[in-house]
C-alpha cells in the first residue's frame, strides 16, 4: 500500500478546475487513487530511473516516490489519452498544497529544508508547489503550458497570491554550482517579508561571485528549465541553498507572486473565448 491509500477509490468528483485539453493530452486533478500511484510510478521513473535519486529499499520493491504528503496534496495530472501502456496515461505531474492541507497534515514540505515562517505569516492563501516532473518523451511547450494553464485556473478558484516550493539544481556540490547560485543570490533573492531561509543546519552560501562578475547568459545556461520558468514569472528565491544527497541535486527556495501567472490565464482565455474555442 502507498501514500495515496486504497486504489480506484474516487477522492474528489467536485474538482474545483475543468479539464484543459489540447489533442491528446488532457491537465487535471487525480480523482482516484489509482491516478495518484500513476503519478508516483512516474515519479520513480524520473527521480530514480533517469536522475538517478537514491531509493529507499521501500520505494525500490514498489517502484514508486510516494511520501506521507501524497495523501494531504492535490495531484495535477497531464493524461496522454492514447498511452495506454502508461499507468492511467500520465505523462506530468505537479503536487499541490494549501495552507489548510499543510495544517491538517501538520507541515508543508519546504519546512524540512526552509524557514518558511515568513511565507506562513501572509494574510490569505499561499500554496507549495512540489514533486514536478514530466516524461522525457513529453517535455515541451504544450505539456507545460497545459501545467500551468491549470495551475493558473486552480491559483485563481482558491484566490492563492503567494505560491512557493523547493526547486533543484542537478549536482550535490554547490561549488561547482558556484555561477548559477550566485546569479540567483544577486539577482533574484526574494524581499524580506517573502523570504524563506535555509534550516541553520543545512544552511549553504548560494555563491561567492560578485554582481559584476557575473556572466548572466552562462549563468541562465546552467539553471534547468523549471527554475528559469519560475523567473520570468517574477519568481524570487530564498537566503540559502540546501544539498539533497539523496537526488543529487542542491534546493533552492523559490517563491512567486501569482499575479503574472492568473494575468496571462485570464488573456489565454479571453482570447480563446473571443475565437470561439479552446487553444
Amino acid at each position: 500500500m502507498n501514500a495515496a491509500g486504497k486504489i480506484g477509490r474516487p477522492l474528489r468528483p467536485d474538482s474545483p478546475i475543468p479539464p484543459i485539453e489540447t489533442g491528446n493530452l488532457v491537465a487535471r486533478l487525480a480523482v482516484r487513487d489509482a491516478e495518484i500511484d500513476a503519478a508516483q510510478a512516474l515519479r520513480y521513473r524520473v527521480f530514480y530511473e533517469e536522475m538517478h535519486a537514491r531509493p529507499s529499499d521501500g520505494a525500490r520493491a514498489a517502484r514508486r516516490d510516494s511520501d506521507a504528503f501524497d495523501a494531504a496534496c492535490d495531484h495535477l495530472l497531464v493524461i496522454d489519452r492514447a498511452r495506454k501502456d502508461l499507468p492511467c496515461g500520465v505523462v506530468g505531474t505537479y503536487r499541490l498544497m494549501r495552507r489548510s492541507a499543510a495544517e491538517r497534515h501538520g507541515a508543508f514540505y519546504s519546512a524540512a529544508e526552509y524557514d518558511i515562517s515568513p511565507l506562513v505569516a501572509q494574510p490569505g492563501e499561499i500554496m507549495e508547489l512540489g514533486r514536478s516532473c514530466v516524461d522525457a518523451e513529453y517535455r515541451n511547450r504544450p505539456t507545460m503550458n497545459l501545467l500551468w494553464n491549470a495551475i493558473a485556473a486552480y491559483v485563481a478558484h482558491y484566490d492563492v497570491p503567494v505560491m512557493f516550493g523547493c526547486a533543484s539544481v542537478p549536482g550535490a556540490d554547490p561549488e561547482a554550482l558556484n555561477l548559477p547560485l550566485s546569479y540567483l543570490r544577486h539577482y533574484h533573492l526574494a524581499p524580506e517579508p517573502l523570504r524563506p531561509r535555509a534550516l541553520s543546519e543545512r544552511y549553504v552560501a548560494m555563491g561567492s561571485i560578485p554582481r559584476d562578475d557575473i556572466d548572466v547568459r552562462a549563468a541562465l545556461a546552467a539553471l534547468p528549465p523549471l527554475i528559469k520558468g519560475y523567473l520570468r514569472l517574477g519568481g524570487f528565491v530564498g537566503d540559502g541553498a540546501v544539498v539533497d544527497h539523496q537526488f543529487n541535486t542542491t534546493d533552492v527556495s523559490i517563491v512567486v507572486k501569482t499575479d503574472l501567472v492568473t494575468d496571462k490565464y485570464i488573456r489565454h482565455y479571453e482570447r480563446s473565448a473571443r475565437k470561439g474555442g479552446s487553444d
